[in-house]
């Protein structure tokens, strides 16, 4: 006989503001990831190909998380190796730390290098070839965790990659029988609609593309930034931004990836914001504050460097650092849910702005930039 499920009632009656806890900042030293690097190198190559382990943080729960809703996957590839075509409903954004190679996105062949970047899209079939003489060594940024956590992160390991390509191109013929005669009509005059179960189930279809920023000609950008003077507050970056998302200025609809110029002996404001970040320093040194602790980090380190809603800011020794930072700020977007402030001098003002992002969205920006 089936056991009947548990549940509770929780009494919230008296609960105001509970104290939420913040993840710990984390770093993860070059000399750990090098150390994986050589040990997934030293495996016998694996059926599949994907010779890979995640930088879990035990505190996220379920799914190999470095946050709640990030993974970051080491995958390595020997000299002469390739990948079996794989496809999953997550997305991923992939940064190549060494080496080089190609990947094939839906049939469409991409060359990297160090530092390239470049996305997968959900449901993509991809895999990734080394056809150098290095080692090929990515970070693999996925939204993963949330789906596992939701029990939906749906994989195919073993897609069929013609016939997968040819059915997207596809267009189904219309079924009257399956068509509401009434569509979508306002209910009200304040922008209250009424939608019918097949527009609910098929909304209108936004062509996500892989996308490829190569690193030589991201660099040649970048470093115009360096020359601007000390008038300009804000941070020496660029958004690796994919239009297909519009107002949420995403890389992919749950992250965006920036890399940074910060010159030497330059030293952020604190602030703080909902969205988390995990930084990877490729060049330079320096350090963060993180909720009042100081935590060093230094080239080839990889970073929970801003959890959720800690105060934080980074600071440069005296060289140049570079470095990628992936941050869910789309998805918090997405929800509402993104509060961002700059002035800790002051309690933030909760503004609902009528602006690109949408009413939905909080912020708490009193002055300067992010």
């Amino acid at each position: 006989m089936t056991q009947p499920v548990e549940f509770a009632f929780v009494d919230a009656t008296k609960v105001s503001n509970q104290d939420q806890k913040h993840l710990q900042p984390i770093v993860i030293k070059k000399k750990f990831i090098d150390a994986e690097i050589e040990r997934l190198k030293s495996l016998p190559a694996p059926a599949n190909g994907r010779r890979m382990s995640y930088v879990s943080n035990p505190n996220t729960g379920i799914g190999n998380g470095l946050l709640f809703g990030i993974s970051v996957a080491v995958c390595v590839l020997n000299p002469g190796e390739r990948t079996q075509p794989i496809r999953h409903n997550s997305s991923l954004v992939n940064f190549c730390i060494q080496g080089g190679g190609h990947t094939f996105i839906d049939g469409h062949r991409f060359d990297y290098r160090q530092y390239d970047v470049w996305t997968t899209p959900p449901w993509s079939v991809y895999e990734h070839v080394n056809d150098t003489r290095d080692t090929q060594v990515r970070f693999m940024y996925s939204n993963a965790p949330m789906l596992e956590k939701l029990g939906v992160h749906i994989v195919d390991e073993n897609p069929e990659v013609e016939s997968v390509v040819e059915a997207r191109s596809e267009k189904e013929t219309a079924d009257q029988s399956r068509t509401s005669p009434y569509g979508t009509f306002p209910l009200d005059d304040e922008g209250a609609y009424l939608m019918p179960y097949e527009k609910l189930i098929d909304p209108p279809h936004i062509d996500m593309k892989p996308l490829h920023w190569p690193w030589e000609r991201v660099k040649t950008e970048l470093d115009k930034l360096r020359a601007l003077g000390k008038q300009y507050v804000g941070r020496r970056l660029y958004l690796m931004y994919d239009p297909a998302t519009g107002r949420t200025n995403g890389t992919t609809n749950s992250f965006f990836a920036t890399i940074t110029i910060r010159p030497g002996n330059i030293v952020d404001r604190p602030h703080r914001h909902v969205s988390a970040a995990i930084n990877y320093y490729f060049a330079g040194s320096g350090y963060s504050i993180v909720d009042g602790k100081r935590h060093d980090w230094e080239a080839g380190d990889l970073m929970l460097s801003a959890p959720g809603w800690a105060v934080h800011n980074h600071a440069s020794n005296d060289q140049d650092v570079y470095e990628l930072t992936i941050q869910d700020q789309p998805m918090h977007i997405a929800l509402g849910s993104l509060l961002w402030q700059e002035d800790l001098k002051h309690k933030p003002k909760l503004l609902g702005i009528q602006n690109g992002f949408g009413t939905n969205r909080l912020n708490a920006v009193e002055s300067g930039s992010r």
